[in-house]
């Protein structure tokens, strides 16, 4: 298994992460911080931290996707650098078609009427 295909991999674990973070969060501040019963001023355990958490491992995780996707494009750029083409390549040599030979067309009598 090459190099791009396990940062393929890595790519797609670091995109079900994101989207599983996403989803336990509110848009409106609520979320996961609102089920443990922090809702509004009251912060009880660390709950605040809970939202801090998730908006942090939110970017995190975006930025390892960032890297992980360039690196995969240098990765694949160097891959298809050192494997030619056979079509291309100067050292298989050419096939040459064969000759077909020309056949004749058996002249056909012309009717005498």
């Amino acid at each position: 298994m090459g190099t791009y295909w396990i940062l393929v991999s890595l790519i797609l674990f670091v995109c079900i992460l994101l989207v599983l973070v996403v989803m336990v969060q509110n848009p409106k501040g609520g979320g996961l911080s609102s089920s443990f019963g922090g809702g509004g001023q009251s912060q009880i355990g660390g709950v605040k931290s809970t939202t801090d958490f998730l908006d942090k491992s939110t970017w995190v995780l975006a930025a390892i996707i960032l890297v992980l996707i360039l690196i995969s494009n240098v990765t694949l750029m160097n891959d298809s650098e050192n494997s030619d083409s056979i079509l291309i390549d100067e050292s298989v040599p050419e096939q040459t078609i064969p000759e077909i030979p020309e056949q004749t067309i058996p002249e056909i009598p012309a009717e005498s009427d």
